[in-house]
């Protein structure tokens, strides 16, 4: 349940009043006007409903200076609610202004997600060269670059090319980051063996397709129903900084075959991830508000469904060569 906040014009209450009612508001409260001139109102709505309510006034605010509406979330209410409306509650899809708000902080390319990423890289190139799983796990939860793959895939399907640019941009740097720095430790170790951690990461097979397809859809559901603590088994199950890290001690090390494997899983991952989370967004329905706002997202939804899974064809095609011809 929610409580939308609303500060709108006056003259716009009675619209307001009949969108609550449209919306089988829990209830709706006109309170008093605020110094600005706009009318204060109060609306409490179902979760089912909220995207449905923010979508009808959306154009009320939009277009009145000042004018806004705030979601409040309701943590604790009296009476309780039956089973059936908990039941119908937890089955709610998240706002999608509350889906753009996270995925968009996921994906600024700022100091705290370069932090993040050397730190990530440092944790999994140890527990790597260590071959301590514990350690290897910890940089898998740290997992910066699973935000901006969700990122992406939200844009596509609301259409937002700056949000698309914006989790690409995030994405492109934190891998090149991270593969620079594990470049530079290839180069300084001193390689008398590789650990069977490191040696997992440069091994593809038709499993870690599966693996991440099933985990990229995963992370989708958690991001449109808030089951925030699904994420954490996401981190882990596909996890792109170890492989990431692989990828660039091998090549510091000369050992190219070592490296392409680890940049075979490292592509296969953010592949299946991007394709997993467009075809959950394209089955929940997230799109846009406006009629030609969804008819554009629909197409470049289309399209790029279709790259990625070219994409992932082609590189089930590189799996099947490099099995076959064990090129390890």
């Amino acid at each position: 349940m929610k409580l939308l906040a609303i500060l709108a014009d006056a003259k716009d209450a009675e619209r307001i009043a009949a969108i609550a009612e449209s919306c089988t508001a829990e209830e709706f409260r006109l309170d008093a006007h605020v110094p600005s001139g706009h009318q204060s109102m109060r609306m409490l709505v179902s979760d089912d409903k909220v995207q449905s309510a923010l979508d009808m006034l959306a154009p009320l605010v939009e277009s009145v200076a000042g004018a806004r509406v705030l979601v409040i979330p309701v943590e604790v209410s009296l009476p309780q609610q039956s089973e059936e409306e908990r039941k119908k509650e937890d089955a709610a899809l998240a706002a999608r202004e509350a889906l753009y708000a996270s995925a968009e902080k996921s994906a600024r390319l700022d100091r705290d997600y370069l932090v993040l990423v050397v730190l990530s890289t440092l944790v999994a190139a140890i527990g790597l060269l260590e071959d301590n799983v514990a350690v290897i796990i910890g940089a898998m939860v740290i997992a910066p670059l699973l935000g901006p793959n969700m990122a992406f895939g939200l844009g596509t399907a609301l259409g937002d090319t700056a949000l698309m640019r914006s989790a690409l941009a995030s994405l492109s740097v934190g891998v090149l980051v991270a593969a620079g720095i594990s470049v530079l430790i290839g180069l300084v170790w001193p390689w008398n063996a590789y650990s069977e951690e490191i040696l997992a990461r440069t091994n593809v097979g038709w499993d870690s397709v599966a693996l991440a397809l099933a985990s990229g859809a995963a992370a989708a559901l958690s991001m449109t129903t808030g089951l925030s603590s699904v994420l954490v088994g996401v981190m882990v199950a596909v996890a792109l900084l170890p492989p990431a890290a692989t990828f660039g001690m091998m090549i510091g090390a000369g050992k190219w075959q070592l490296a392409a494997g680890a940049g075979l899983l490292l592509a296969v991952n953010v592949v299946c991830v991007n394709l997993a989370c467009k075809l959950v967004f394209l089955l929940k329905g997230i799109e846009p508000r406006t009629w030609w706002r969804k008819k554009s997202a629909h197409r470049s939804m289309k399209i790029y469904i279709t790259v990625w899974v070219v994409t992932l064809l082609l590189l089930s095609l590189a799996i099947h060569l490099r099995n076959q011809f064990n090129l390890q």
